[in-house]
């Protein structure tokens, strides 16, 4: 081979007399090219100008004992370590190695043109830019969206119902991580309703599939008297360093990230893979501030467990980069072989704390301050449904006013009312909460009566029994493939017919969850029901398991299951027992039906139920 000037070049393509700066950046450069063009079945440039010397193999190096340069490394670095430890790679993980998701949306936009939905591992590719294909349940996408801390704008709660009558089924649903998404999206709308988004500033990449879900914080930050940092910025900014690093796409399962400012409403954090929590610091010369953040790691109550106290401080400039640290070590030693293993918990089962704090480490510029628990003041008390109402913010003069959403779910001519409720008498912003509800905030009080009855001209409240005060349910079999129940619908059924017959004298919280995976969360309601389906006639029909007991923050506790294969016919009745039997047997009237649950055990709950 010869260069243009007659020089001779070495087999290798590189001329002499480059600088090792120069002979690195172009080792990165076609290291990184080659990564793309064989993503897209293209020769390699290293394949085209041959690999070495004459008496060496041109056959390609094996990809499991390569690293390329960039953002792709430390994945890299994940399957290679796999392999090398005599594992295989599963399918989604293969694929991901192959052709990296976020470079789909030439697939997307393709079929979108030839009107076909994705089918086998490219369905987990589109979710990678918020694009979920429902199929059974319904024969479309659904869109998830992401809105940081759970906040957006007037402005932005417009184009979602735009984007939602335009393209899909005229409503959106608020979901558990304080998120919106729009569904019953056809094959030909799908680009379209991203770049209509997209244009309004509103982000769906990353959104489902392999990464970090939505970053949800208090509903009330900023405004909550009680609070003791106001984790609006972080939420940002975790939001925002998420978005522009690469590399903390694709992680071995999805990871989710709450932050709590110590306020009168909770991000339920600890039921986060990172959870941050905002501390008041008891007099101590090794923490010369007053408040600070402590870490917990390892939340996934779908799987029985909470996030466990690190045993670290934190400044709030220092979260974001640990947190960004905490997911690297977790790309490079998650487990890419069972996904059912794949979550940040299972790392630490497995590791122990220590070594996974000592990786940290030393991805980190400072170092991380141990700093022990029982120094910290205890977290306020939650005001379980304090979401809802009006309530006087710590602004002089301003209230926020908390709207109940049945179930969730939002029709198009709500969420324009309710945009013109938050410009007109409001800030314009809206805040939507993990109960799948959301607060109207920065209403000055002589508008107060102004903007109770406009909710109410939307058909919406601003005030609940106990019973619906938090009753959260998934999507449900009407529109997920995984649910074995109609959630939502049967939901409201046991709300009517329960505020029918019973009234209750304190909050209660119910999740109705349609499958194992448990997006609304079963295990941490005072009442969680988990769908299954039940025989009856031969037949199969709709069914929950039944779980009592479950709670979070300074109630933690996972809910035991204490009653199988119920009917959703006879959920209601089944409900009405357990909580006429509350009322009759509680030491006092203030006591919640939660302490009262822990009380008795398993077998004697299971006979209060009939």
């Amino acid at each position: 081979m010869t260069s243009t000037n007659g020089n001779s070049v070495p087999p290798n393509g590189a001329a002499d007399g480059f600088s090792d700066e120069q002979k690195n950046f172009l080792q990165g450069f076609v290291s990184g090219t080659d990564l793309a063009r064989t993503s897209r079945n293209l020769p390699t440039f290293a394949s085209a100008l041959g690999s070495g010397s004459a008496n060496q193999t041109t056959e390609p190096q094996s990809s499991t004992r390569t690293v390329p340069s960039g953002p792709d490394a430390l994945h890299f670095q994940g399957w290679n370590r796999t392999e090398a430890e005599g594992e295989k790679l599963c399918a989604e993980e293969a694929m991901k190695r192959a052709s990296n998701p976020l470079e789909a949306w030439d697939e997307i936009t393709a079929h979108a043109r030839d009107e076909k939905f994705p089918k086998g591992l490219d369905v987990l590719r589109f979710k990678t830019h918020g694009l979920f294909y429902v199929a059974p349940a319904q024969d479309s996408f659904m869109c998830r969206l992401r809105f940081h801390g759970g906040i957006l704008t007037g402005f932005q709660m417009r184009r979602v119902a735009e984007m939602a009558r335009l393209y899909g089924g005229g409503y959106s649903d608020v979901t558990t991580r304080a998120n919106l998404q729009i569904r019953e999206i056809g094959v030909s709308d799908s680009a379209l309703l991203l770049t209509g988004l997209q244009d309004a500033g509103i982000v769906a990449k990353g959104s489902g599939a392999d990464n970090v879900r939505n970053i949800t914080g208090a509903p009330t930050a900023g405004i909550d008297g009680e609070e003791l940092f106001d984790t609006r910025a972080l939420c940002a900014q975790m939001h925002y360093h998420i978005l522009h690093h690469r590399e903390l796409y694709g992680l071995p399962r999805k990871f989710n990230i709450a932050f709590d400012g110590g306020g009168a409403i909770s991000s339920v954090a600890d039921t986060n893979d990172i959870g941050f929590l905002a501390v008041r610091v008891l007099d101590d010369e090794n923490w010369p501030h007053e408040t600070g953040f402590r870490v917990q790691l390892g939340g996934i109550t779908g799987h029985g467990d909470f996030a466990r106290d690190a045993g670290l401080m934190l400044r709030p400039e220092e979260c974001v980069q640990v947190a960004s640290a905490m997911m690297q070590v977790f790309i490079v030693h998650g487990d890419r072989t069972d996904r059912k293993k794949a979550r940040l918990k299972y790392l630490l089962d497995s590791w122990g704390f220590e070594k996974f704090l000592e990786a940290v480490q030393k991805l980190l510029p400072f170092p991380l301050q141990r700093f022990p628990l029982e120094n910290c003041q205890p977290r306020p008390r939650i005001q379980k449904h304090g979401h809802l109402g009006v309530h006087a913010q710590k602004q002089s003069g301003l209230f926020y006013v908390g709207v109940l959403l049945p179930v969730g779910r939002l029709q198009n001519e709500q969420m324009l009312g309710l945009a013109d409720i938050a410009d007109t008498f409001g800030s314009g912003t809206i805040r939507l909460t993990v109960w799948q509800n959301l607060l109207i905030s920065d209403v000055r009080e002589e508008n107060l009566h102004r903007v109770l009855d406009a909710v109410k001209s939307l058909g919406l409240a601003t005030d609940a029994s106990h019973i619906r005060g938090a009753l959260v349910a998934c999507t449900g079999s009407r529109g997920c493939k995984f649910a074995n129940a109609d959630t939502k619908g049967h939901a409201l059924q046991i709300a009517d017919k329960l505020e029918a017959r019973i009234q209750l004298d304190t909050p209660l919280n119910i999740h109705l969850t349609g499958c194992v995976n448990s997006c609304a969360q079963h295990y941490i309601g005072d009442v969680g029901m988990l769908g299954t389906k039940v025989e009856e006639n031969d037949d199969l029909v709709d069914g929950y398991h039944l779980f009592v007991g479950g709670g979070y923050g300074d109630q933690q506790g996972i809910a035991r299951e204490v009653l199988c294969e119920i009917k959703a016919t006879d959920a209601p009745q089944v409900l009405e027992n357990l909580l006429r039997n509350y009322q009759t047997t509680r030491q006092h009237e203030s006591e919640t039906f939660l302490e009262w649950s822990r009380r008795y055990s398993t077998d004697e709950l299971c006979a209060m139920t009939s």
